[in-house]
């Protein structure tokens, strides 16, 4: 089946938050949002017929994840990373950002020290600080259009009080798919320094043609004792609203300290029309995350190109994965309030400033790009007539 990714759907009216938050957190209801991690794109039909279908049953109480749920993730990864996931190894979520705060309730104590690597998804430093716990940052650091990972300094910081590290693969907000050389890297110095990793690999279907995503725990079978791997399909399949991740703990013992903390919040059941999705997407949508992922691939294009023929100072990052591009506007000299009141309140248009990700990220701005192609330009459009005339002052 052959999917329009190009129709334009009014979400308008739907409790979106991507689409309506405009006029309660900026007082604005004409803004063009290309700022949260949701997709304008409808989804697969085998998903949309999987929900119906469930819906004509008159009984939505409690529900337990069936063995078509687990078959259908344990098949998903190896079909797509060939990584051998072991039923037992899966444990429900109700997103990645609950899983982060649960592994750090469950493997970590008041005063410990946990790393992240800004810039990156601000919810990790939540996670760490929220939770009474110290935050250790390990900053990435761009060399020419590329960030990589600062490994001397990572072992710099870490002391007997650190134990734990957050890491994003592929890494949101600056695009990069970690290499396996890297990703090695940081395993054996996580390994030598004991340290559990929650790797964040919800971006992990999101390629761009010519990378791979690799599992951290498939490349490092010696290291699966001490990973945590959360996936989910809320960003592949556009499925936030429906809240079903998957957390892999292959350790028994860490496994059985998740479920605890889990249940202590409250969290041990499903949302019975996640199930379906999920099970849905993985077992009957792989067609549509390939043309999906064409798709995308031609926006990145048009976005490059646009940008570099009408605003060339604006520098655009390498996007390797993920939708969202990182975006340098530290050519124009603008403070951060500066730029954000000219896109939000002359452009129109809204993104997500750098600095909430942490780190060196004063600048930047991130861009989700995962829209009809007509709403990209328009976005496009309208941050260089916003920006076209404004003097490059370094």
């Amino acid at each position: 089946m052959n999917y329009n990714f190009d129709r334009v759907i009014d979400r308008r009216g739907t409790g979106s938050l991507k689409w309506e938050y405009g006029a309660i957190a900026h007082g604005a209801d004409d803004l063009l949002p290309m700022w949260v991690a949701d997709m304008d794109f409808e989804v697969a039909s085998p998903i949309v017929e999987a929900i119906v279908s469930r819906a004509r049953h008159p009984l939505y109480g409690y529900t337990l994840w069936k063995d078509s749920y687990y078959d259908a993730v344990v098949q998903w990864m190896k079909r797509r990373f060939d990584w051998d996931v072991a039923k037992d190894w899966i444990v429900y979520s109700p997103g990645i950002v609950p899983a982060v705060n649960l592994a750090v309730q469950a493997f970590t104590r008041p005063g410990d020290r946990v790393v992240i690597q800004p810039p990156v998804y601000y919810p990790f430093a939540n996670a760490v600080l929220n939770n009474g716990r110290q935050l250790v940052n390990n900053p990435l650091v761009l060399a020419g259009d590329r960030y990589r990972m600062n490994f001397d300094q990572l072992e710099e910081v870490i002391d007997s009080r650190t134990k734990m590290m957050i890491l994003c693969s592929p890494h949101n907000p600056v695009g990069r798919v970690w290499e396996p050389e890297e990703l090695l890297r940081l395993a054996e110095i996580c390994r030598k320094k004991n340290l559990i990793v929650v790797a964040d690999e919800i971006h992990g279907d999101l390629v761009m043609r010519g990378h791979r995503h690799t599992p951290l725990a498939a490349l490092a079978p010696e290291m699966k004792d001490m990973i945590v791997t959360c996936t989910a399909p809320s960003k592949t399949f556009n499925l936030a609203g429906l809240q079903a991740a998957n957390i892999m703990i292959a350790n028994e013992e860490m496994r059985e300290r998740y479920i605890v903390a889990s249940r202590n919040c409250g969290v041990w059941l499903g949302n019975i029309f996640g199930l379906e999705a999920l099970t849905a997407a993985y077992s009957r949508c792989e067609d549509w995350l390939e043309q999906l992922l064409d798709y995308l691939g031609g926006n990145d294009q048009f976005f490059r190109r646009f940008m570099a023929d009408h605003l060339p100072a604006a520098r655009v990052l390498p996007l390797e994965g993920t939708y969202l591009a990182w975006m340098d506007f530290r050519a124009f000299g603008y403070s951060d309030d500066e730029l954000d009141e000219l896109l939000l309140n002359k452009a129109k248009v809204w993104l997500d400033r750098g600095t909430l990700f942490g780190g060196p990220s004063s600048g930047f701005q991130r861009i989700n790009i995962a829209c009809p192609r007509s709403l990209l330009q328009e976005g496009l459009e309208r941050i260089v007539g916003c920006l076209g005339g404004a003097d490059v002052r370094n």
